[in-house]
């Protein structure tokens, strides 16, 4: 009988498992042009006003400073995508926290069957509830970054 609890107990890990990956591509997927953007556009806009920033003519601070300016773009979005992917992650990892914590408790008041039944389907629930999330994640971040 053991046996075939901890058959049960893998598979309902391997189906969570899946999900995950499942809300992790969509995730990415959602923020592909972000990303792009960020890394194509800011970093090449970036690179291109630091090239101007190379005068023989300067001294070396001002020449530091110019570059440094020219960097506050890229850096800033890409700390707003990270802050925006911080939360999003800590949501989940709360959602997913609620869970386990019903598991928990349903494990001491019943079969366990019916507790990693309970288990996934809380987990399928958090999960499609933070992917309805991803579209207005990826809106608000690309309106803050003036993407089409």
């Amino acid at each position: 009988m053991e046996h075939i609890a901890a058959a049960e107990d893998r598979l309902v890990t391997e189906r969570i498992r899946r999900k995950l990956e499942d809300v992790n591509f969509e995730a990415q997927n959602q923020l592909a042009p972000i990303q792009d953007h960020v890394n194509f556009n800011l970093q090449q806009a970036y690179f291109k006003c630091a090239y101007e920033c190379f005068d023989r003519r300067r001294r070396q601070e001002e020449i530091n400073n110019c570059v440094e300016h020219c960097s506050v773009p890229a850096l800033q979005a890409n700390n707003l995508v990270e802050t925006e992917m911080a939360k999003f992650q800590e949501r989940m990892n709360r959602s997913l926290m609620v869970c386990q914590d019903k598991f928990e408790a349903a494990k001491l008041q019943r079969i366990k069957t019916d507790a990693l039944n309970d288990l996934e389907s809380c987990v399928d629930q958090a999960i499609e509830d933070n992917k309805r999330v991803l579209p207005l994640i990826a809106n608000r971040l690309k309106a803050s970054l003036s993407i089409n």
